[in-house]
């Protein structure tokens, strides 16, 4: 039916004359055009929202494949954390009044009183793996995070006691007991001065720069703590705590390949089979020259796949400058679990302070930071050092 067919069908259907207020002619809208109107209103609408859903599909298509791609979790994390890396370097190089409000955000504000920034994810990374060159028991020791100025372990201090008993007689009374030790967290301080050409300098990867003198100077500070801290206001060394136990070398003056036996086999089977040696490049370099009595055979064993630690006695060396030289009386070398015998804690990684004022007349900017870290020997039992003596 046309379009006029169809009006002229409607003209004769209607019984009445619609008249408006006044009594003039109907001078409503056409319906059928109204309607036509309407239809085409809602086609177009439809054809619009079809193109809309059918670009929505081709979109998330091509997020779905990047989300499937190797390593597209890893880039996505890497993005974000690219833009907050970029932030801290323009902290570095300029202060905060050089951030935007969008990169102020993006850097995460301190918990400390100073009112420093925490570096990003990328620059306290780059310390941890810098601090492992100069605190290399991060390596063997057990490493985790506190929110709180200390932490408490539950200790077990004595076992409980089983024993045969026959028909019909009592059972003794037997229970375990614990006690509790608690690792305080200490604070590390320092500052390292930048020149203001060399912030100025866009060529320079400041960022990498500054990073490395912490890394040296934090590296250097606890690695010794860990090793020989007495526990006032630094961590306590493995070192010199008094409940780990020592055996003695044979000898009174050099380390001997019975001395070293000797200590292997006075630490458990069970912490043994994870143990690993820790003595300082002087003492490993005698050791390399030790031999088996009976077969030549040399003690030190060199890694034959790459990535693999060198042996002695078939378990991994750690080389700690920190440890003593071979000497009358001295403790050259530690054998032991650390994982399960040392344990380190962090409060904050890395909190940096920018200083542009202090150090202005000689052209300097002066950064601070600090470090709160806690270290002492959980399981001493775990733990076992070499005596250069006879007995």
């Amino acid at each position: 039916m046309t379009k006029h067919e169809t009006r002229a069908a409607w003209d004769e259907s209607r019984p009445l004359e619609f008249k408006d207020e006044n009594g003039g002619a109907d001078n409503a809208p056409d319906p059928v055009e109204a309607i036509e109107e309407l239809s085409a209103t809602v086609t177009a609408k439809l054809t619009e929202l079809g193109a809309e859903q059918k670009a929505l599909k081709e979109r998330l298509d091509t997020e779905l494949a990047k989300a499937n791609r190797p390593g597209a979790a890893q880039e996505l994390k890497d993005e974000g954390a690219t833009l907050e890396a970029k932030a801290f370097t323009i902290f570095i190089r300029k202060g905060q009044n050089a951030l935007t409000a969008e990169e102020t955000k993006t850097l995460r504000v301190a918990d400390d009183t100073s009112g420093g920034f925490l570096a990003p994810p990328e620059f306290t990374t780059e310390i941890v793996k810098k601090l492992v060159q100069f605190s290399p028991i991060r390596q063997a020791a057990s490493v985790g995070n506190t929110a709180s100025a200390s932490v408490i372990l539950p200790v077990r201090t004595g076992r409980p006691t089983a024993s045969w008993e026959g028909e019909l007689e009592e059972s003794e009374e037997t229970e375990s007991t614990y006690g509790q030790l608690e690792i305080p967290v200490h604070e590390a301080k320092c500052f390292t001065d930048v020149s203001n050409k060399l912030l100025e300098d866009a060529a320079v990867d400041i960022a990498a720069e500054v990073s490395s003198d912490l890394a040296e100077e934090f590296g250097r500070l606890e690695g010794e703590a860990f090793v020989n801290g007495d526990g006032i206001k630094k961590p306590t060394g493995f070192m010199a705590d008094p409940n780990i136990a020592y055996t003695a070398g044979g000898d009174a003056s050099k380390v001997t390949a019975d001395g070293l036996i000797d200590l292997m086999y006075a630490v458990p089977t069970f912490y043994r089979n994870q143990a690993v040696w820790i003595m300082n490049g002087t003492t490993l370099a005698a050791i390399r020259k030790l031999k088996d009595g009976t077969t030549g055979v040399y003690l030190w064993q060199p890694a034959f796949v790459a990535g693999q630690p060198e042996t002695i006695l078939g378990r991994p060396v750690i080389e700690a400058v920190d440890m003593d030289d071979v000497g009358a009386g001295k403790f050259p070398i530690a054998f032991g679990d650390f994982a399960r015998g040392y344990r380190i804690y962090d409060r904050i990684a890395l909190s940096l302070l920018r200083d542009p004022y202090t150090q202005a007349t000689r052209s300097v900017t002066r950064f601070h930071a600090r470090r709160r870290v806690g270290g002492a020997v959980r399981l001493p039992e775990a733990l076992r050092k070499l005596k250069i003596a006879t007995s």
